[in-house]
């Protein structure tokens, strides 16, 4: 999720849980401390890109980063309640992160396999305007300010849910149109009713939409899955390097611009976004030993 979104359910979650100011600043800390690896974009993108909701995103952090305000604060609250009010943040903003598509390393340092329920888009309105009706209605109505935050937490498990059922219907309907042995649908932006759709099928990708509402599929391409010695070659490219170890479902094109060979990544999971988002680009000379390395470019 976005950092609007979880400063909104962080801010949400501490009212209904306590009308402590310290309380309410320690949730709201927690809530956001996990994107601290967002200094790694400071960096460079392919950095952010390999640790971007690692280690901070993982059951070890969640465990061991509420000991520090539980220890900070255990005399002024006590240290199991300010380590609970901490914990329950920060688990919660590894949930909502947890139903994206993006990714999450949610065992680690245990497993470094990234983990995604694919239910909601990043920004998501349906998350983010209930808490944010909830915040201001609550300046209005304060006494039924609980009551309204309460009732946003609620919509959003109850949406969350919805869209984990309408998921299991999308992935269930694609196996009647389209023969793979590998399905996978995602979420698309401000839609209920239409996935975007990844089938594998042997050597071949194929994406497209399926739609609940019309009951239809719509096929969009197809991906043959390549070992060209300059698709092999790109791999070495930090830019590659970084998008193959973020991506679900990476394939290569390979274009020529006058005597250079240009090899082209994709990942097919956001296949649906405008502007050839989280793609990287190598550009390679050959030469008698082989292929050569010029340049490489990483667009997320």
């Amino acid at each position: 999720m976005d950092p609007v979104t979880h400063t909104l359910s962080g801010f949400v979650l501490g009212k209904t849980l306590s009308k402590n100011r310290l309380i309410l600043a320690i949730i709201l800390v927690s809530s956001l401390m996990p994107d601290i690896d967002i200094l790694t974009r400071l960096y460079s993108k392919e950095l952010f890109l390999m640790y971007h909701r690692g280690i901070t995103h993982g059951i070890g952090a969640l465990f061991l980063f509420p000991l520090l305000p539980g220890i900070i604060f255990r005399k002024k609250l006590g240290f199991l309640k300010a380590y609970c009010c901490s914990f329950i943040a920060y688990a919660l903003h590894l949930f909502l992160d947890l139903t994206n598509q993006y990714g999450t390393k949610i065992f680690s340092p245990f497993d470094w396999n990234s983990y995604n329920l694919s239910l909601t888009f990043i920004i998501d309105p349906y998350v983010l305007i209930p808490l944010l009706l909830a915040v201001f209605l609550s300046i209005k109505f304060k006494k039924q300010a609980k009551f309204l935050y309460i009732f946003s937490l609620a919509f959003i498990a109850l949406y969350i849910a919805t869209k984990a059922y309408l998921k299991a219907e999308a992935i269930d309907f694609l196996k009647q149109k389209i023969e793979a042995h590998q399905y996978r649908v995602y979420p698309l932006p401000n839609d209920f009713l239409r996935w975007w759709f990844v089938a594998r099928h042997s050597d071949e990708y194929i994406t497209g939409f399926v739609d609940l509402f019309t009951k239809r599929v719509y096929g969009d391409e197809k991906y043959k899955i390549k070992n060209d010695p300059a698709i092999i070659k790109s791999k070495e490219a930090e830019a590659v390097r970084a998008l193959l170890s973020f991506a679900k479902h990476p394939v290569a094109e390979i274009k020529h611009e006058g005597d250079v060979t240009v090899v082209v990544w994709k990942e097919l999971s956001y296949g649906f976004l405008p502007n050839d988002r989280f793609t990287a680009k190598v550009w390679l000379k050959e030469t008698p030993q082989g292929y050569k390395i010029i340049n490489a470019n990483l667009k997320i």
